[in-house]
């Protein structure tokens, strides 16, 4: 990716209001100077995102992602620094300067665009294999399926079928070497260098990402054998759980929803009819990843899945990733035909419109299946069906949203409203929203004190604590030095982080977070590291004596492994003498109000 100077990321970063750009992406709410919202990067029921506009970071308690505005959007995005730079510095009307990459750089996206092109040679290939008379099954297969010409071109259908290594040898003309063909999962090799192509008789479904570039293959077996579906492998340019089929196609639609299919003809089929907005997932169920995806894509999804038990199990997954993700579910009836193609071969898209207009909400539809699933002629089968509702209320956090869900369940299935709220309730769950704080002095104090003896977590955010008073307090660059050494950090980088304050704080005498972020261009760890102990900083003016009493507990404990670790590390009896002689002084190490 293109470096750029100091000075235009930040000020980037200072054109960029973290609050604007994350709430454009997700819901937050705000909560005095702060603003909440259910963590983007991974499930959980109760908010612990938070984002603070004064420091212009996020971080969230549960997973401990953090950063700045920049790695926000990097990560929520899915793309690296460089574009996530690039596309706020277009949000913020500014115009980067070009930038050289490094020689790093340009070998890494020499390699991406090789392989890419290698992949579109192939893609070639295979196309113009399907139209070549060794195609002929491949192309009364398509014909088989109603496709029509266009519709195979514009999806660039192909087929596999030259032998045992005819996109080899294709490829080596091509100048492609046996590293790349490796590398791109297209050529397999055995000892000797004997190679053979990895789809083989076959017809060939591209795989192609938004800039038109084809990253993989799916492939369907012609004939009987095993495995009847097959997929390009994880590669550089590949990963099928960052991908669906047709999204390419399918982001340009004009609907207001996306149709989820289980397979990549049912996705070319509905394209074909009309339904423009199809895509499928990779020959793999349904992620959070994919769950995440569609969240960006911010539209509802409805679920085209074959109508057999294997469908419905399919569906009874995605929903739950789906809500929790924060995308509308909703569930086709496809009976009595088996999938989208076929209810479109024999009722047309008219009547497939209509099945759109009619798609069931996913949570009542989990809630049908679930009932079908009990015995509801017998007491104990219904009591159990109603226990299975209540557990699957309690993840609705919304107050009112659940609300209308326990009434609406209720009325669909006739289970008295009031028992059924009280069994919500009894299993642990408030309908009201939970009230969300910062962690206090005391909170911090369980968490970095109690915790001492079980594992390396309590050192850890008593080192992020103390980065926080060396950044944000009084004490100077001597004072902090006197205290506090990188030596005592229980991570390398936390250590580096203080070199990287004290540096801050004797040239300008304050460390915002701002500052800090500046000297790690890129680099998420040290963002999320430096999200984390600004998040960890103790209110010093509610309780001044109580704050000293905290950082100064953490500060002897610091102290104190370190010097343990030096002792366990050093044999020389001299240096042994002299450190124990330190330990017994730790206890004296103290923090005073003056201090903060």
């Amino acid at each position: 990716m293109p470096i750029y100077p100091k000075e235009i990321i930040d000020e980037v970063r200072s054109r960029s209001d973290i609050v604007k750009v994350v709430g454009s992406r997700i819901k937050l709410e705000r909560r005095g100077a702060l603003y909440f919202a259910c963590c983007p990067f991974h499930n959980e029921k109760t908010p612990s995102f938070c984002v603070t506009p004064a420091r212009q970071t996020y971080y969230c308690f549960g997973c401990n992602a953090g950063g700045d505005v920049i790695s926000f959007v990097q990560n929520y995005d899915n793309i690296n620094f460089s574009e996530a730079l690039s596309e706020l510095a277009r949000q913020a009307g500014m115009e980067l300067p070009r930038q050289e990459m490094s020689l790093d750089e340009k070998r890494r996206q020499a390699r991406r665009e090789r392989l890419l092109a290698m992949n579109g040679e192939a893609a070639l290939y295979y196309y113009y294999q399907l139209r070549s008379p060794a195609g002929k099954a491949g192309l009364d297969y398509f014909r088989g399926r109603g496709l029509s010409d266009a519709t195979m071109k514009a999806f660039g259908l192909g087929c596999a079928c030259g032998g045992w290594d005819g996109l080899y040898q294709y490829l080596k003309k091509k100048g492609y070497s046996d590293e790349e063909l490796r590398d791109g999962g297209l050529v397999r090799f055995k000892e000797g260098k004997q190679a053979w192509d990895y789809f083989r008789d076959r017809v060939m479904f591209p795989i192609i990402d938004r800039q038109k570039k084809v990253l993989g293959f799916g492939a369907r077996l012609l004939g009987a054998g095993e495995p009847k579906y097959l997929n390009t492998q994880e590669t550089p340019v590949f990963d099928k759980g960052r991908n669906l089929y047709g999204l390419n196609m399918a982001r340009g639609s004009r609907r207001d929803y996306y149709l989820l299919c289980e397979g990549y003809m049912d996705v070319i089929s509905l394209h074909q009819a009309g339904f423009d907005c199809a895509v499928a997932s990779l020959g793999t169920a349904l992620t959070e990843r994919h769950a995440q995806l569609f969240r960006r894509l911010d539209k509802p999804v409805l679920l085209c899945y074959d109508s057999d038990e294997a469908g419905v199990k399919a569906a009874m997954r995605a929903i739950p990733l789906l809500r929790e993700a924060g995308v509308e579910a909703r569930v086709l009836d496809l009976s009595p035909y088996k999938d989208p193609d076929e209810l479109i071969v024999h009722e047309g898209p008219e009547v497939f419109e209509e099945r759109i207009g009619k798609a069931e909400n996913g949570f009542l539809f989990q809630s049908d299946v679930w009932k079908k699933s009990f015995d509801q002629e017998n007491p104990a089968g219904r009591t159990a069906f109603h226990r299975q509702v209540a557990r699957e209320l309690t993840r609705f956090t919304d107050s009112i949203e659940r609300e209308n869900y326990l009434s609406t369940v209720s009325r669909r299935h006739q289970i008295p409203l009031e028992p059924l709220r009280e069994l919500v309730n009894g299993l642990g769950n408030s309908l009201y929203p939970v009230e969300i704080r910062l962690p206090e002095a005391e909170d911090l104090v369980r968490d970095s004190l109690s915790r001492a003896g079980k594992g390396q977590n309590g050192l850890l955010v008593g080192a992020q604590m103390l980065l926080a008073w060396a950044a944000e307090g009084k004490a100077g660059p001597a004072r902090i030095r006197q205290l506090l050494r990188p030596q005592d950090m229980p991570e390398p980088l936390q250590g580096a982080l203080l070199e990287k304050i004290l540096a801050i704080k004797e040239q300008s005498g304050q460390v915002s977070a701002a500052a800090l972020l500046s000297e790690y261009p890129g680099d998420e760890e040290a963002a999320r590291q430096i999200a984390a102990l600004f998040s960890k900083a103790v209110d010093a003016e509610e309780n001044p004596s109580e704050t000293c009493r905290i950082l100064s507990a953490n500060l002897q404990r610091l102290r104190k492994e370190a010097l343990h670790q030096a002792l366990r590390n050093n044999p020389d009896a001299e240096e042994v003498l002299q450190l124990t002689q330190e330990l017994g002084r730790v206890s004296k190490i103290k923090i005073t109000e003056a201090d903060l």
